[in-house]
Protein backbone atom coordinates (compact mmCIF):
# COMPACT_ATOMS: atom_id res chain seq x y z
CA UNK A 1 0.00 0.00 0.00
CA UNK A 2 2.87 2.36 0.74
CA UNK A 3 4.02 1.95 -2.88
CA UNK A 4 0.69 3.20 -4.21
CA UNK A 5 0.38 5.86 -1.51
CA UNK A 6 3.67 7.47 -2.53
CA UNK A 7 2.91 6.92 -6.22
CA UNK A 8 6.35 5.41 -6.62
CA UNK A 9 4.86 2.86 -9.01
CA UNK A 10 4.45 5.65 -11.58
CA UNK A 11 8.22 5.57 -12.07
CA UNK A 12 7.92 2.00 -13.35
CA UNK A 13 5.20 2.74 -15.91
CA UNK A 14 7.52 3.67 -18.82
CA UNK A 15 9.51 0.47 -18.38
CA UNK A 16 6.35 -1.59 -17.96
CA UNK A 17 4.82 -0.16 -21.15
CA UNK A 18 8.07 -0.75 -23.00
CA UNK A 19 8.00 -4.41 -21.94
CA UNK A 20 4.27 -4.99 -22.53
CA UNK A 21 4.20 -3.82 -26.17
CA UNK A 22 6.72 -6.39 -27.51
CA UNK A 23 4.96 -9.20 -25.62
CA UNK A 24 1.64 -8.13 -27.09
CA UNK A 25 3.15 -8.23 -30.58
CA UNK A 26 4.63 -11.68 -29.92
CA UNK A 27 1.37 -13.19 -28.67
CA UNK A 28 -0.55 -11.56 -31.51
CA UNK A 29 1.89 -13.12 -34.01
CA UNK A 30 1.54 -16.46 -32.21
CA UNK A 31 -2.24 -16.27 -32.50
CA UNK A 32 -2.11 -15.36 -36.18
CA UNK A 33 0.36 -18.15 -36.97
CA UNK A 34 -1.82 -20.84 -35.36
CA UNK A 35 -5.28 -19.36 -36.07
CA UNK A 36 -7.47 -22.46 -35.94
CA UNK A 37 -5.05 -24.66 -37.87
CA UNK A 38 -2.77 -25.56 -35.01
CA UNK A 39 0.87 -26.02 -35.98
CA UNK A 40 0.17 -26.60 -39.66
CA UNK A 41 1.95 -23.41 -40.73
CA UNK A 42 5.00 -24.29 -38.62
CA UNK A 43 5.13 -27.73 -40.21
CA UNK A 44 4.88 -26.12 -43.63
CA UNK A 45 7.80 -23.72 -43.18
CA UNK A 46 9.95 -26.36 -41.50
CA UNK A 47 9.53 -28.53 -44.59
CA UNK A 48 10.26 -25.61 -46.93
CA UNK A 49 13.72 -25.66 -48.49
CA UNK A 50 13.50 -21.91 -49.02
CA UNK A 51 12.85 -21.27 -45.33
CA UNK A 52 15.58 -23.63 -44.12
CA UNK A 53 18.08 -22.06 -46.53
CA UNK A 54 17.07 -18.63 -45.26
CA UNK A 55 17.52 -19.72 -41.62
CA UNK A 56 21.01 -21.10 -42.25
CA UNK A 57 22.02 -18.05 -44.32
CA UNK A 58 20.70 -15.68 -41.63
CA UNK A 59 22.41 -17.44 -38.72
CA UNK A 60 25.69 -17.75 -40.62
CA UNK A 61 25.70 -14.14 -41.80
CA UNK A 62 24.66 -12.71 -38.43
CA UNK A 63 27.13 -14.95 -36.59
CA UNK A 64 30.10 -14.01 -38.79
CA UNK A 65 29.29 -10.30 -38.62
CA UNK A 66 28.89 -10.46 -34.85
CA UNK A 67 32.09 -12.39 -34.19
CA UNK A 68 34.18 -10.16 -36.45
CA UNK A 69 32.69 -7.03 -34.85
CA UNK A 70 33.48 -8.27 -31.34
CA UNK A 71 37.03 -9.32 -32.24
CA UNK A 72 37.84 -6.02 -33.97
CA UNK A 73 36.19 -3.98 -31.21
CA UNK A 74 38.05 -5.93 -28.52
CA UNK A 75 41.43 -5.55 -30.24
CA UNK A 76 40.88 -1.84 -30.87
CA UNK A 77 39.77 -1.19 -27.29
CA UNK A 78 42.64 -3.22 -25.88
CA UNK A 79 45.25 -1.33 -27.90
CA UNK A 80 43.85 2.20 -27.80
CA UNK A 81 41.71 2.51 -24.68
CA UNK A 82 44.16 4.99 -23.08
CA UNK A 83 43.58 7.33 -26.05
CA UNK A 84 39.81 7.03 -25.63
CA UNK A 85 40.07 8.89 -22.35
CA UNK A 86 40.39 12.01 -24.51
CA UNK A 87 37.20 13.48 -25.93
CA UNK A 88 38.22 13.92 -29.57
CA UNK A 89 39.41 10.33 -30.24
CA UNK A 90 36.32 8.99 -28.48
CA UNK A 91 34.01 11.10 -30.64
CA UNK A 92 35.81 10.01 -33.82
CA UNK A 93 35.29 6.36 -32.93
CA UNK A 94 31.61 6.77 -32.11
CA UNK A 95 30.61 8.97 -35.07
CA UNK A 96 29.40 5.93 -37.11
CA UNK A 97 26.80 5.28 -34.42
CA UNK A 98 25.06 8.54 -35.33
CA UNK A 99 23.97 7.22 -38.73
CA UNK A 100 21.32 4.55 -39.39
CA UNK A 101 22.29 1.17 -40.75
CA UNK A 102 20.82 1.79 -44.20
CA UNK A 103 23.15 4.79 -44.60
CA UNK A 104 26.15 2.49 -44.16
CA UNK A 105 24.49 0.06 -46.55
CA UNK A 106 24.42 2.77 -49.21
CA UNK A 107 28.05 3.60 -48.41
CA UNK A 108 29.02 -0.03 -48.99
CA UNK A 109 27.23 0.05 -52.36
CA UNK A 110 28.94 3.31 -53.35
CA UNK A 111 32.39 2.06 -52.35
CA UNK A 112 32.43 -1.71 -52.89
CA UNK A 113 29.93 -2.45 -55.65
CA UNK A 114 31.11 -3.46 -59.13
CA UNK A 115 30.64 0.15 -60.30
CA UNK A 116 31.64 1.77 -57.01
CA UNK A 117 34.48 4.07 -56.12
CA UNK A 118 37.01 1.34 -55.40
CA UNK A 119 36.36 -0.48 -58.69
CA UNK A 120 36.57 2.73 -60.69
CA UNK A 121 39.76 3.73 -58.87
CA UNK A 122 41.40 0.38 -59.66
CA UNK A 123 40.36 0.68 -63.31
CA UNK A 124 41.70 4.24 -63.52
CA UNK A 125 44.99 3.10 -61.97
CA UNK A 126 45.27 0.33 -64.56
CA UNK A 127 45.06 -2.50 -62.01
CA UNK A 128 41.75 -3.73 -63.44
CA UNK A 129 40.80 -3.98 -67.09
CA UNK A 130 37.10 -3.39 -66.43
CA UNK A 131 34.79 -2.84 -63.48
CA UNK A 132 33.16 -6.21 -64.23
CA UNK A 133 36.37 -7.86 -63.01
CA UNK A 134 35.90 -6.39 -59.54
CA UNK A 135 34.86 -8.98 -56.91
CA UNK A 136 31.14 -9.20 -56.16
CA UNK A 137 30.84 -7.88 -52.61
CA UNK A 138 27.29 -6.50 -52.74
CA UNK A 139 24.10 -8.43 -53.54
CA UNK A 140 26.20 -11.57 -53.39
CA UNK A 141 24.97 -15.03 -52.33
CA UNK A 142 27.57 -15.21 -49.54
CA UNK A 143 26.28 -12.10 -47.76
CA UNK A 144 29.67 -10.36 -47.85
CA UNK A 145 28.13 -6.90 -48.31
CA UNK A 146 25.76 -7.47 -45.39
CA UNK A 147 28.62 -8.63 -43.17
CA UNK A 148 30.81 -5.64 -44.10
CA UNK A 149 27.98 -3.21 -43.38
CA UNK A 150 27.21 -4.60 -39.94
CA UNK A 151 30.88 -4.91 -38.98
CA UNK A 152 31.43 -1.29 -40.01
CA UNK A 153 28.45 -0.20 -37.94
CA UNK A 154 28.76 -2.43 -34.87
CA UNK A 155 32.49 -2.16 -34.06
CA UNK A 156 31.96 1.30 -32.49
CA UNK A 157 29.17 -0.19 -30.35
CA UNK A 158 31.52 -2.90 -29.09
CA UNK A 159 34.12 -0.24 -28.27
CA UNK A 160 31.46 1.77 -26.44
CA UNK A 161 30.54 -1.25 -24.31
CA UNK A 162 34.09 -2.43 -23.61
CA UNK A 163 35.79 0.89 -22.94
CA UNK A 164 34.26 1.43 -19.44
CA UNK A 165 35.41 -2.07 -18.47
CA UNK A 166 39.00 -1.40 -19.49
CA UNK A 167 38.85 1.98 -17.77
CA UNK A 168 37.85 0.25 -14.52
CA UNK A 169 40.64 -2.37 -14.51
CA UNK A 170 43.34 -1.43 -12.02
CA UNK A 171 46.94 -1.39 -13.37
CA UNK A 172 48.07 -3.26 -10.25
CA UNK A 173 46.45 -6.41 -11.61
CA UNK A 174 48.76 -6.36 -14.62
CA UNK A 175 51.75 -5.66 -12.39
CA UNK A 176 50.90 -8.73 -10.33
CA UNK A 177 50.80 -10.96 -13.42
CA UNK A 178 54.12 -9.49 -14.60
CA UNK A 179 55.75 -10.10 -11.24
CA UNK A 180 54.73 -13.77 -11.49
CA UNK A 181 56.37 -14.11 -14.90
CA UNK A 182 53.21 -13.82 -17.00
CA UNK A 183 53.16 -12.65 -20.60
CA UNK A 184 50.59 -10.73 -22.65
CA UNK A 185 48.38 -13.81 -23.05
CA UNK A 186 48.38 -14.42 -19.30
CA UNK A 187 47.47 -10.78 -18.68
CA UNK A 188 44.53 -11.11 -21.05
CA UNK A 189 43.20 -14.42 -19.72
CA UNK A 190 43.66 -13.69 -16.01
CA UNK A 191 42.89 -9.97 -15.86
CA UNK A 192 41.01 -8.82 -18.96
CA UNK A 193 38.81 -11.80 -19.74
CA UNK A 194 37.13 -12.21 -16.32
CA UNK A 195 36.15 -8.53 -16.43
CA UNK A 196 35.17 -8.56 -20.10
CA UNK A 197 33.27 -11.84 -20.37
CA UNK A 198 29.85 -10.58 -19.19
CA UNK A 199 30.06 -7.58 -21.52
CA UNK A 200 31.27 -9.75 -24.40
CA UNK A 201 28.32 -12.10 -23.98
CA UNK A 202 25.89 -9.19 -23.78
CA UNK A 203 27.48 -7.57 -26.84
CA UNK A 204 27.18 -10.82 -28.78
CA UNK A 205 23.51 -11.20 -27.89
CA UNK A 206 22.68 -7.59 -28.76
CA UNK A 207 24.50 -7.53 -32.10
CA UNK A 208 23.52 -11.05 -33.17
CA UNK A 209 19.83 -10.52 -32.32
CA UNK A 210 19.68 -7.23 -34.18
CA UNK A 211 21.57 -8.52 -37.21
CA UNK A 212 19.50 -11.68 -37.44
CA UNK A 213 16.17 -9.85 -37.38
CA UNK A 214 17.05 -6.57 -39.15
CA UNK A 215 15.46 -5.85 -42.51
CA UNK A 216 16.81 -2.70 -44.14
CA UNK A 217 20.42 -3.74 -44.89
CA UNK A 218 19.59 -7.25 -46.23
CA UNK A 219 16.81 -5.78 -48.36
CA UNK A 220 19.17 -3.13 -49.71
CA UNK A 221 22.30 -5.14 -50.52
CA UNK A 222 21.19 -8.77 -50.18
CA UNK A 223 20.19 -11.29 -52.85
CA UNK A 224 16.78 -12.75 -53.58
CA UNK A 225 18.05 -16.24 -52.71
CA UNK A 226 19.12 -17.07 -50.16
CA UNK A 227 17.65 -14.13 -48.29
CA UNK A 228 17.74 -13.16 -44.64
CA UNK A 229 14.77 -14.43 -42.68
CA UNK A 230 13.51 -10.89 -42.13
CA UNK A 231 13.32 -10.32 -45.90
CA UNK A 232 11.57 -13.64 -46.41
CA UNK A 233 9.04 -12.81 -43.69
CA UNK A 234 8.41 -9.41 -45.28
CA UNK A 235 7.80 -11.03 -48.66
CA UNK A 236 5.38 -13.52 -47.15
CA UNK A 237 3.51 -10.81 -45.26
CA UNK A 238 3.22 -8.28 -48.10
CA UNK A 239 3.15 -10.77 -50.95
CA UNK A 240 0.33 -11.28 -53.39
CA UNK A 241 -1.15 -14.25 -51.51
CA UNK A 242 -2.94 -13.72 -48.21
CA UNK A 243 -2.37 -17.40 -47.43
CA UNK A 244 1.33 -16.64 -46.88
CA UNK A 245 0.75 -14.18 -44.05
CA UNK A 246 0.51 -16.85 -41.33
CA UNK A 247 3.85 -18.17 -42.61
CA UNK A 248 5.40 -14.76 -41.97
CA UNK A 249 4.06 -14.75 -38.41
CA UNK A 250 5.30 -18.31 -37.85
CA UNK A 251 8.78 -17.41 -39.12
CA UNK A 252 8.99 -14.41 -36.80
CA UNK A 253 7.70 -16.39 -33.80
CA UNK A 254 10.35 -19.05 -34.38
CA UNK A 255 13.02 -16.36 -34.71
CA UNK A 256 11.89 -14.75 -31.45
CA UNK A 257 11.90 -18.08 -29.62
CA UNK A 258 15.36 -18.89 -30.94
CA UNK A 259 16.73 -15.56 -29.72
CA UNK A 260 14.95 -16.00 -26.38
CA UNK A 261 16.56 -19.41 -25.86
CA UNK A 262 19.95 -18.02 -26.86
CA UNK A 263 19.54 -15.17 -24.38
CA UNK A 264 18.55 -17.53 -21.58
CA UNK A 265 21.59 -19.70 -22.29
CA UNK A 266 23.83 -16.65 -22.06
CA UNK A 267 22.12 -15.42 -18.89
CA UNK A 268 22.25 -18.72 -17.03
CA UNK A 269 25.80 -19.34 -18.23
CA UNK A 270 26.95 -16.03 -16.76
CA UNK A 271 24.91 -16.60 -13.59
CA UNK A 272 26.51 -20.01 -13.10
CA UNK A 273 29.95 -18.50 -13.60
CA UNK A 274 29.24 -15.80 -11.01
CA UNK A 275 27.96 -18.43 -8.58
CA UNK A 276 31.13 -20.48 -9.01
CA UNK A 277 33.24 -17.36 -8.48
CA UNK A 278 31.37 -16.59 -5.27
CA UNK A 279 31.97 -20.14 -4.03
CA UNK A 280 35.66 -19.66 -4.71
CA UNK A 281 36.48 -23.30 -5.39
CA UNK A 282 35.95 -23.24 -9.18
CA UNK A 283 34.19 -26.63 -9.02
Amino acid sequence: MKLFKNKTFLLFLPAAIFMIIPFYGFFHALTQSTGGEGLAHYEEILSSERFLSSVWFSIRTAGIATIISIILGLVFTKLFHPLLNNTFPRLMVWIPMLFPHFVWGYMVILILSETGWMAQTLVAAGWLGDTSNFPVWTRDPEGIGIIITYVWKEVPLVILLLFPVYASIRPEFYDLVNSLGGNAWHRFTTVDLPHLLPVLVESFLIIFSFTLAAYEVPALIGTTFPEMISVLGYEWFYGSSWDDRPLAFAAMVMTSLFLLVLTLIGYFGLSRRRWRAMRGDGA
